[in-house]
C-alpha cells in the first residue's frame, strides 16, 4: 500500500515543496467569483508592491499534530504582509518564519458556516493570532469583522453604509450590489480589472467628445472671426467708395 503524505511526514518534516494544498472545490458559482474579485482587486491595488502574499483556497500547514489530524483546512482568503511575493503550493508556517497570517476572509457557505464562526473563529484568534478576521456568505450577504484586541477578537463595528475598516490593508471592507468590495478611506470603490478598463474607456470617450467639443468651439470662434474680418473688410470698402464719390464732388473727405 502507497505511503501517505501524511505518513511520509510523521517520520521526517517534509519540504515546503511537498506541501500542496488540499482544498475543496468552492460551493458555488457565486462563492468562486468573489474570492476571484478579492484577490484580483486587491492585487491591481497593490500593483506596485512586492512584500506581500495572498493565498485562495490554499492550505495553511501550522503543526505536526495537524497533519495526522487533516481536522482543518485552510481560509477561503487571506494575506501575509512584508513577506516575499511570489508563488506557493501552499502556507507553511515553519517555512516562513513563523508568520501567519496578518489577514484572514471565509466565504460562509451552508456547510462550513458553522464551522467559520465558531472554531475558525478560535483558531484564527488562540493559535494564528490573525490581527482581523472577515466572513462574508455570498448568498445571504451576512458581514461581519473582528480584530484581536488583547488576545481576543471583538467585533468590527460597521459606519453607517455598513462597511468596517481593515487596518491591515488600510481600506473599508463593504457590500454592495450582493458582493463584498473593497473602498478607501474617501469612501471611492476599488475597481475591478475588468472595471478599471471600462472606466478608462468611458474616460477616453468622454476625453475625445470634449476634444470634438473644443474643435467645433474652435471652429465656430474662427467662423465668427472671419465673418468679422469680412464684416470690417466691407465697411473699409464702403468708406472708400464714399471717400471717392466726395473727391469727384469736389469736397475733401478729410475737412469732414
Amino acid at each position: 500500500m502507497p505511503i501517505t503524505l501524511v505518513e511520509q511526514f510523521v517520520e521526517v518534516m517534509p519540504d515546503a515543496s511537498e506541501l500542496y494544498s488540499d482544498e475543496p472545490e468552492m460551493e458555488s458559482s457565486l462563492h468562486y467569483d468573489q474570492l476571484d474579485l478579492l484577490v484580483r482587486i486587491l492585487k491591481r491595488w497593490w500593483h506596485d508592491r512586492q512584500d506581500f502574499f495572498i493565498g485562495a483556497n490554499l492550505s495553511i500547514y501550522f503543526s505536526r499534530q495537524q497533519l495526522k489530524t487533516r481536522d482543518f483546512r485552510g481560509p477561503d482568503f487571506f494575506l501575509v504582509k512584508n513577506t516575499e511575493s511570489r508563488p506557493r503550493n501552499s502556507w507553511v508556517v515553519w517555512e516562513e518564519d513563523g508568520r501567519y497570517p496578518d489577514l484572514i476572509i471565509e466565504l460562509l457557505s451552508h456547510s462550513t458556516a458553522a464551522i467559520d464562526r465558531e472554531l475558525k473563529l478560535k483558531i484564527y484568534q488562540d493559535r494564528f493570532r490573525t490581527p482581523e478576521y472577515f466572513w462574508f456568505s455570498p448568498d445571504t450577504l451576512e458581514f461581519k469583522g473582528f480584530k484581536l484586541v488583547d488576545g481576543e477578537y471583538q467585533e468590527i463595528e460597521p459606519d453607517e453604509r455598513g462597511w468596517r475598516w481593515s487596518q491591515a490593508i488600510g481600506l473599508y471592507l463593504g457590500v454592495e450590489a450582493g458582493k463584498l468590495r473593497y473602498f478607501t478611506a474617501e469612501g471611492d470603490k476599488i475597481l475591478s480589472p475588468e472595471e478599471a478598463e471600462i472606466e478608462e474607456a468611458r474616460r477616453a470617450e468622454r476625453e475625445a467628445h470634449r476634444a470634438e467639443r473644443e474643435a467645433q468651439r474652435a471652429e465656430r470662434e474662427a467662423q465668427r472671426a472671419e465673418q468679422a474680418l469680412h464684416s470690417l473688410d466691407e465697411e473699409r470698402r464702403r468708406a472708400e467708395q464714399m471717400a471717392a464719390r466726395l473727391r469727384e464732388l469736389g469736397i475733401d473727405p478729410a475737412s469732414l
